[in-house]
Parts: structure tokens; sequence; C-alpha cells
């Protein structure tokens, strides 16, 4: 023979070993599509609210399963918080105590808190693997403002807080008409240099969206001017001070008009004298 051989190769039948690996095959191909199936099944059941319900085992399987991994929301830190409660604040953000950090997005959260129109300013970290730690700046309420039949609560730059009731904040000044809430900051800033005047203003209305007029406690208004209405408030102030005009009955104090003070009687002075006369003080200060 000259080096060369052939191997003949017997046809064999299909052993035990390769129908266990067609079988496990077959098995591994059903299993993946009824692992699919349930899958879809499932996505659909959450997505379509029928397992959102309270005390749902479902709810809690993604805070469970993200424990079991270490990455469940188990110590959660809160700084800021004056007017508002923890839970507002987890729920904007989509977090619960216990609950599922995996996909937690720190910057998203951020963006939405400080979105809210009672926070200034917030800052969130997510320190792995279940640590959340929250820093807010909430705005300061101000004043009241009311618009028509609805109350906001402000902070100074006039920016509404709808997570206030204005009911529970009766303390702060009441602002009226429109544009008030922007102009308000100016206003009781400026009260606040005549503290026996600003005790006696219960609110404020804005008037075409131009000037105030002041409502005081025993009935008595007082209208501003358009121009040099800080002057217009020390003539009042000062007119109290030295006549006690804002206790003598009347029923307003015109200071529209620059250098001159006119005032609404409210009672009859005499037989010939009708309520609601008009005195006018020329070349007052």
């Amino acid at each position: 023979m000259n080096g060369d051989f052939t191997v003949y190769e017997r046809s064999r039948s299909p052993s035990w070993l390769d129908r266990g690996n067609t079988f496990r095959v077959r098995f591994a191909s059903r299993a993946g599509a009824l692992l699919l199936l349930g899958g879809v099944i499932m996505t659909g059941l959450v997505k379509g609210g029928y397992l959102d319900y309270e005390g749902s085992p479902w709810m809690l399987l993604p805070g469970k399963a993200a424990a079991v991994v270490g990455m469940a929301a188990q110590e959660i830190t809160i700084t800021g918080l004056e007017h508002h409660e923890p839970e507002s604040l987890l729920s904007a953000v989509g977090v619960e105590p216990g609950g599922s950090l995996i996909g937690f997005d720190a910057v998203q959260a951020r963006n939405i808190l400080q979105n809210l129109d009672w926070i200034e300013a917030a800052k969130v970290q997510r320190l792995f693997p279940n640590q959340l730690v929250v820093e807010v700046k909430e705005r300061e309420p101000f004043a009241i403002w009311q618009r028509g039949s609805a109350y906001y609560v402000i902070d100074k730059s006039g920016a509404a807080m709808s997570g206030l009731e204005a009911s529970q904040m009766v303390r702060l000044p009441l602002v009226t008409g429109e544009g008030a809430n922007v102009a308000a900051a100016e206003l009781i800033n400026q009260l606040a240099a005549y503290p026996d005047l600003m005790l006696q203003v219960k609110a404020a209305a804005r008037v075409g969206s131009r000037r105030w007029t002041l409502y005081l406690d025993n009935g008595i208004t007082v209208q501003l001017p358009e121009r040099d209405w800080q002057q217009a408030i020390a003539t009042a102030d000062q007119l109290n001070k030295t006549q006690h005009i804002l206790a003598r009955g009347i029923r307003s104090l015109d200071l529209r008009l620059q250098g001159r003070v006119t005032v609404e009687v409210a009672e009859i002075a005499a037989v010939d004298t009708k309520a609601g006369d008009k005195k006018t003080v020329a070349g007052a200060n």
C-alpha cells in the first residue's frame, strides 16, 4: 500500500444523548415562547391598571426585586422642607420608601422638582446602592393674591404656590386685582416703613394695573396715585399721626392728585351737611 487509507464511517441511529439534546432545544424554545407570552400579558395587565389597586402584591414586586440586589430606596434624606410634606416631594419624582431605585435619574428628578411652583431650587443625589439625598429651597410665602374668586399664596416675586392653601395663611397681607401679585412686594415693603399705618391695612387693590387703593380695617379707603405713591403713603401716615384723620369717621382719603388731599365724610356733621360730602385741603404735603 502506498500509504493511502480510507476511513469508512458507519451510519448509526440517534443515541439517547442525541435525543436528549433535541429535547432540550425544543423545551428551551417552548419555554422562551411561554415567557414572552406571559410577559406580554403581564405588561398589558399592568399598563391597563388591572393590578394597580391598594394592597396589590404585584405592585410590591419591583421594590422587593430591587431590595434583593441592594437597589431599593432604603435611606432617603430630605432637607429644606418647611411648609410641605416629604410625601408630596417624593411623589413628584416617583419614589417611595423601600421602592425601587433601578433606572432612577437624579438629573431628571432635580428638573422635575425645580418645575414645581413651590420650589425655588433643588439638588438631588443618588448614592449607590440604596441612598437618596434631596435638598430643596422652598419659595417663602409673602402674601395672598385674590384673582376673581380664587386665592393664591405668592412669594415676593409674585409666583403662585399651588401646594399651599390660602385659608391657612390668613396672617399674610391680601392683595387683589390683575398684576397685584408682581407689584405686591414693593407696596408691602414701603408700608413696612410705617408700621402704625400698615397695621390698619386689611387689603390692597391694584386698580387698572396702575395704582393702589388701600382698604383699612375700619372701612376707610386710601386712594394712592399712579406716580409718587410712596410719598402719598408718607402723607397719609403723617396726617394720621398729627390729625388722627383715619379715626375721624371718614369714608375715604383720596391722594391721587399731587399736593391735594380729598376727604369723603361718612357722618353727618350738621343739619345742612349731607353724608358723603367731600372736603378738599389744598397744598397738603
